[in-house]
């Protein structure tokens, strides 16, 4: 067999199973995942087609298998199967409790068709691997968050929320249509519209003090959440620059993409980072005062401003 015949082989067994993992698969979806023409796809198809497979085409639509039609499970590699010990970790540490039981009853599943060298082959790295998360991710008395959101974006249905915010004292009720659901800076966050503010706002899950599913269907066609995040990047941002000693660079490295970072250059013994930041007054100038003895503002005003606001705050309280 050569490398070409093989190569098409493995492509043709993986659409087969991707057409088993969804109800509809489009023709450009698959030539974008095996970077191909759509003429190849359209020829693996007819492969198929000719090998017995009952494929369902619908112009403009995609391709599907008939309903009733199954094959046997499919056999996992040994690196596949040890991916799954990452991805349970995962799961286990970034998601609620309920999907974290859901997910380790599917592994459980999972491992029951693994060949015995590849049960071994989990079985050895299951114990050597751990994932410590750096924030609490949920409210504990709300361990089906993620669950209820889910469901709630399947099935259209509109959610409740009594939801704390850092810019109101008091806890708000709201009815929201969940848009989608975004993992950034170590935080799970929802974007939906809200009904409260008539317009999209961002939830971050560990303020959320309860959810309840409601019977009420959005009122709304939403959009992708993609299309909705690259809106909210698009609002007004402001530029900062600051000098930081070259020892303190290294330790930020890790949070500074968290505050718009955009780009740095050495001068001399220390390191000039410009950013671009959506949230001067709270989020950036609090995560400079983290280091802010061994740096400099060079822009704007307005930064320098907030800084001795904070400053001259933080000691009133000490003398107090």
């Amino acid at each position: 067999m050569g490398m070409d015949t093989a190569k098409r082989f493995d492509r043709i067994v993986a659409i087969l199973i991707q057409l088993q993992s969804k109800r509809i698969v489009k023709a450009q979806e698959l030539a974008d995942r095996f970077d191909v023409s759509l003429r190849t796809i359209y020829r693996d198809i007819r492969t198929l087609e000719a090998s017995g497979v009952p494929i369902v085409s619908e112009a403009g639509v995609g391709y599907s298998i008939m309903e009733g039609y199954r094959l046997p499970p499919v056999m996992f590699t040994r690196e596949e199967a040890g991916s799954f010990v990452a991805a349970e970790k995962l799961m286990q540490k970034f998601t609620d409790k309920s999907l974290g039981t859901y997910y380790e009853s599917a592994m459980f599943k999972l491992k029951s068709v693994l060949r015995g060298k590849e049960k071994e082959w989990v079985e050895a790295l299951e114990s050597q691997v751990s994932i410590f998360p750096g924030q609490e991710l949920f409210n504990e008395d709300i361990p089906n968050a993620l669950e209820i959101l889910f469901e709630s974006i399947a099935e259209k249905k509109q959610v409740f929320l009594k939801y704390e915010s850092l810019r109101e004292d008091d806890p708000s009720e709201r009815n929201i249509e969940p848009v989608g659901v975004f993992h950034e800076n170590n935080y799970w966050y929802i974007l939906g519209y809200c009904h409260l503010r008539s317009d999209y706002r961002q939830f971050r899950t560990d303020r959320i003090l309860q959810i309840k599913r409601t019977p009420h269907n959005f009122a709304l066609q939403h959009g992708t959440i993609d299309e909705y995040r690259s809106k909210y990047e698009e609002i007004q941002k402001t530029k900062v620059t600051i000098l930081v000693n070259k020892t303190v660079a290294k330790y930020i490295s890790g949070s500074k993409k968290y505050y718009g970072f955009v780009s740095e250059k050495a001068k001399g013994g220390q390191v000039e980072m410009t950013f671009m930041t959506t949230d001067l007054k709270n989020g950036f100038a609090r995560w400079y005062l983290m280091f802010g003895d061994y740096g400099k503002i060079v822009e704007p005003e307005e930064l320098k401003t907030r800084i001795a606001e904070l400053l001259q705050k933080n000691q009133d309280m000490l003398s107090a």
